[in-house]
């Protein structure tokens, strides 16, 4: 079942409009496959469109509005912020407010150097890697998400993993070693045949672009201490994880800990900003000049008041426990949908980000993922949509602060009318 474009006049007139002159009629590809319908406003867990339907959103913007959409502080904070001006070109003491607030919150790093999206976090933490090594290869792994640069987009093809667009290069894939996750067994093989050229190994601590999937148990201390014996830099890409999962993110909730880390979606309550943090040992090249970090818009007025305002209404109004709560909740109320209607359907992950699928596979990597019905899924998304639930086509549903019993009820109410009229 497609979305029935005959409901959104409005959006199909803007899309027509939109196309005239940007490519498909959106500014990332991302969305090329999702409905197309245009949005006028957010409020919390809701959004509303052009046409004057409702949505309740578990999408969230692809993550970053962990706090809804708009919390009022941030968006007064950024406003206040802004009358001052928004780039000096130079210093202020937002920048530093943020930098202490995010090492003090997640506890583990020493510094942290602000950017503006995920994609580059992670390539300043590549860059770094190597200089303080001396090395070159990096080990990534399967289904792992860490940008849409030449050098870290992949897709599985016929013969393994390679380009995953027309014009990337696939030489610029060449230093990278892909591996299944959650198979220490294969990164210890590697690490010792080859350890002296690895410069790093990077992975998302949980495996929440695909699937969220969680390590299994002894996995990220195993990953951790073969990076230590054998002098490799740890990198978690915390893009997603970071702040999502308590206020350490992935690292203190598995208890461990890394060398550098990227954080991005929930660090600022949906205004573009990205860190990478880490030890000073490490960091500190960036400030002699040896390492190269540079960017225009990096550490902003705007970004860095939103980075504050957002980590204090999470340090002093900790979200976690209603978010715990809402998402367990969800995803046993989509368990019983399941049964109900005699459709296997699959709920899995954490409470503040988990997947849904068809099928009823052990997953614990990317392959095992592909076992799951995932195409008749993206079909059941597309009829969510057309009742009113904002989902990604993918499976991942991410719930914010502002999720309550109101938008559970509404959720699990427009689900069970979307699969009586889809089955």
């Amino acid at each position: 079942m497609s979305t029935d474009a005959r409901r959104h006049p409005r959006s199909r007139e803007l899309h027509r409009r939109a196309s005239r002159h940007t490519p498909g009629g959106v500014h990332s590809n991302v969305r090329l496959a999702g409905p197309r319908i245009f949005f006028e406003s957010g409020n919390g867990p809701w959004l509303r469109s052009v046409d004057g339907d409702d949505y309740v959103d578990y999408l969230l913007g692809q993550g970053p509005n962990f706090l809804g959409h708009a919390p009022q502080a941030v968006v007064q904070a950024v406003h206040e912020a802004s009358r001052t001006g928004v780039i000096f070109g130079g210093q202020h003491e937002l920048e530093i407010e943020a930098a202490e607030l995010v090492c003090s919150t997640l506890r583990w790093p020493d510094m942290v150097r602000f950017c503006v999206s995920g994609t580059e976090a992670v390539q300043a933490a590549f860059r770094l890697a190597r200089a303080v090594t001396g090395r070159t290869r990096i080990v990534r792994f399967e289904g792992h998400y860490h940008g849409w640069l030449d050098n870290v987009l992949m897709a599985l093809g016929d013969d393994g993993w390679g380009v995953a667009s027309a014009g990337q290069l696939a030489g610029h894939l060449d230093d990278f070693v892909v591996l299944p996750w959650n198979d220490a067994d294969r990164l210890a093989t590697v690490l010792a045949e080859e350890g002296e050229r690895i410069a790093a190994v990077v992975m998302e601590p949980v495996m929440i672009n695909a699937g969220v999937i969680e390590p299994l148990p002894g996995y990220l201390q195993r990953v951790r201490e073969l990076c230590t014996s054998h002098g490799v830099v740890l990198i978690f890409d915390e893009v997603l994880s970071g702040f999502r999962l308590g206020l350490d993110g992935a690292a203190g909730r598995y208890g461990v800990t890394p060398d550098l880390a990227t954080y991005a979606k929930a660090l600022a309550a949906g205004w573009p900003v990205a860190a990478l943090a880490g030890r000073a040992e490490l960091m500190e090249r960036f400030g002699t000049g040896e390492v190269n970090h540079s960017g225009t818009f990096n550490g902003s007025v705007v970004a860095t008041a939103a980075v504050k305002a957002s980590l204090e209404l999470l340090r002093d109004n900790p979200p976690y426990a209603g978010i715990e709560e809402h998402g367990t909740a969800l995803m046993a109320g989509i368990r019983e949908l399941g049964q109900s209607y005699g459709v296997p359907l699959r709920a899995a992950g954490l409470p503040a980000a988990f997947h849904v699928s068809f099928g009823d596979a052990e997953v614990v990597d990317y392959r095992s993922l592909q076992q799951l019905d995932l195409a008749r899924y993206e079909d059941l998304a597309e009829a969510l949509v057309d009742h009113g639930v904002w989902v990604a086509s993918r499976g991942v549903w991410y719930v914010s602060a502002t999720h309550g019993p109101g938008e559970l009820d509404a959720a699990l109410t427009r689900f069970a009318k979307t699969l009586t009229e889809w089955l």
